[in-house]
This record gives structure tokens, sequence and C-alpha cells, in this order.
């Protein structure tokens, strides 16, 4: 759960709404790209199996 304040959360939906995400989508879009703006984006994990 996410705590934030009515106003913002507000804004967020209507942005989210002329982007076509939801209030999700676009907070993970919002934090990915500051995570990028700051080169502090995780490192990737290997997902594919070896054999």
């Amino acid at each position: 759960m996410l705590r934030v304040n009515p106003d913002i959360y507000e804004a967020l939906e209507k942005w989210a709404a002329d982007e076509f995400r939801s209030v999700n989508g676009q907070i993970e879009w919002i934090l990915d790209a500051k995570l990028k703006e700051h080169k502090r984006t995780p490192a990737k994990k290997n997902t594919a199996t070896q054999e």
C-alpha cells in the first residue's frame, strides 16, 4: 500500500488517463524514468533456464 496525498493522486489519475495507463502503470513509468535519469536502474536478473 502506498499513501499518497489525495491531490497528487488525482493529478496522477488524470495524467495516467491522458496516456492510457493505469495509475499503477503511471507510477511505475515515473519511477523507472527517474531511476534511469539518476543511473540507479537495477541490474536485470537472468531468467533464461540453462539445460
